[in-house]
């Protein structure tokens, strides 16, 4: 079993920028590929961004490739994504995710999840 804390999110303003971090417990986590989703109000979860088990690979939704850096310390237990150039579309709950997905984006193939984060990015 793992489980997975979310922390950093927040109130910002357009273009500012934030830090989430996911901490993980349990099993060894390292053994995991991890990952970044969102969920607006009144909208489905989407992909945000992911990681390798080895921090080798990563990918990034269109919408938030070269804002955002997703990284991890395995180490330490944790998984971050930093976030640049925020918008008020990025405006969602954020979730950090850990299992072993054939495709990175797929949600429903994530064995772990957190509770999640609040990020609102004001206009």
């Amino acid at each position: 079993q793992v489980q997975l804390v979310e922390s950093g999110g927040g109130l910002v303003q357009a273009g500012g920028s934030l830090r989430l971090s996911c901490a993980a417990s349990g099993r060894t986590v390292s053994r995991y590929d991890m990952g970044w989703f969102r969920q607006a109000p009144g909208k489905e979860r989407e992909f945000v961004a992911a990681i390798s088990w080895s921090g080798g690979n990563t990918l990034y939704a269109d919408s938030v490739k070269g804002r955002f850096t997703i990284s991890r310390d395995n180490a330490m237990n944790l998984m971050y994504l930093k976030m640049n150039s925020l918008k008020p579309e990025d405006t969602a709950v954020y979730y950090c995710a850990a299992g072993r997905p054939a495709r990175f984006a797929n949600y429903a193939a994530y064995e772990y999840w957190g509770q999640g984060t609040q990020v609102t990015v004001s206009s």
